[in-house]
């Protein structure tokens, strides 16, 4: 099977890969955008052949070996840990995505207020980078330079290989990383009752209200002729825009006719706290968004169980069983092997005895044992609900 060109997206392979997606994961919202930024003390441990190169003949009878040599030579951080952290990190979330994507050895430079970039690729097209290094010494980027930055975008979500959110979500929570953008998009390939007009007499009618106010509402595009039209609900201020438009219009082009509507659910972190289960369960937070979030996922023909997003009047730590979550999936997916081994070899009243009087890990202390005992017990339901677990993070190649 041939690779997907990215010089021309077609819709067609557009529609296939979503619909494949689609199948595979049992999820009819597709995850569109994701973001995500780490602490360095928490990013990935670069590989010896990375913080110490060699330079032996072996080495240099391999192409890419010899490159990244040279490259470690000149990186732009003297004591190279934030390269070649990013780098690792670049390296790992490529293994997510699946066998087609690849770091590109070029550094780049960077974006968001971050000095440089390492690009993610796919066929040669970057699709996705991660940012380390400020670009300024003012008092607020020289916190950011403490940081990497991951931005995966639409491309590489379409185009990733099956399985590949719940192994970038196992990632992010392995890097303590804190979720910083999720688009959610649910496609009408087929047209919506309606059209795009429907959303706009819903809007009307106070079908999109959410907690008794309306949001703010745009319209975009041609709508005198019934083309290109878009409309935007809600604000990033708040950090949750919906975004309604026609995408076989944008696609296809407006001649070809095409019904295609998608609903573009866009979240941010300002204001609310964001979870790597929005990679795992994208239908329940669509559907969470409000009630006629739902009603649009219910005409898609799928019932779910709607979950909100933490939203707060100032930034908060993540709920009890969000903390709960994370403990256990490291349990389950980093430990789990040694763990299973333990139980099959050890007296369990030796074992109990060892590790009886443990302090709780950092992140449970700021809880009570009772906040903790239902969060625990609310984790492992969620987790159980999902099934097995996906087992470790491959290694960086």
């Amino acid at each position: 099977m041939s690779k997907p060109s990215l010089l021309v997206l077609d819709g067609e392979t557009v529609k296939l890969r979503i619909l494949a997606g689609r199948q595979s994961s049992n999820s009819m919202v597709h995850v569109d955008w994701f973001r995500f930024t780490t602490r360095l003390k928490f990013a990935p441990i670069p590989d010896v052949d990375v913080m110490f190169p060699r330079w032996d003949s072996i080495w240099q009878d391999n192409e890419r070996a010899f490159r990244l040599n040279k490259l470690l030579a000149e990186l732009p951080d003297h004591d190279w840990s934030a390269s070649a952290q990013a780098f690792t990190l670049a390296g790992q979330i490529a293994d997510c995505m699946g066998p087609d994507f690849a770091v590109d050895l070029d550094v780049k430079k960077g974006q968001d207020f971050y000095k440089f970039r390492w690009s993610i690729t796919l066929n040669g097209e970057e699709v996705a980078w991660v940012g380390f290094l400020s670009s300024s010494d003012s008092p607020r980027q020289k916190s950011q330079s403490a940081t990497i930055h991951a931005n995966i975008q639409g491309t590489a979500c379409t185009f990733a290989a099956s399985g590949w959110r719940d192994r970038l979500a196992d990632l992010v929570d392995l890097c303590d990383g804190e979720v910083t953008r999720v688009d959610l998009a649910l496609d009408f390939f087929d047209g919506y009752q309606g059209g795009i007009d429907s959303v706009r007499s819903d809007y009307r009618d106070g079908l999109c209200n959410v907690g008794g106010r309306k949001l703010k509402f745009n319209m975009v595009g041609d709508w005198e002729n019934g083309h290109d039209r878009s409309v935007y609900l809600g604000s990033r201020e708040a950090g949750k825009v919906t975004n309604v438009y026609e995408k076989g219009d944008q696609l296809y082009g407006a001649q070809a006719g095409s019904d295609w509507l998608r609903f573009e659910l866009r979240y941010g972190n300002k204001l609310r706290v964001l979870s790597t289960d929005m990679l795992r369960r994208p239908d329940d937070f669509f559907a969470g968004a409000s009630d006629w979030h739902q009603s649009v996922l219910l005409k898609a023909g799928t019932v779910v169980h709607p979950e909100q997003v933490t939203c707060n009047g100032r930034r908060q730590v993540e709920t009890v069983q969000a903390e709960c979550l994370r403990n256990l999936r490291w349990l389950f997916n980093t430990a789990g092997a040694s763990v299973w081994a333990a139980l099959n070899v050890v007296d369990l009243d030796g074992l109990w005895e060892q590790l009886e009087g443990s302090k709780l890990p950092g992140r449970l202390k700021k809880f009570s044992k009772q906040q903790i005992e239902a969060g625990m017990a609310s984790a492992l339901r969620i987790i159980s609900s999902a099934g097995p677990m996906t087992g470790g993070l491959q290694a960086v190649h």
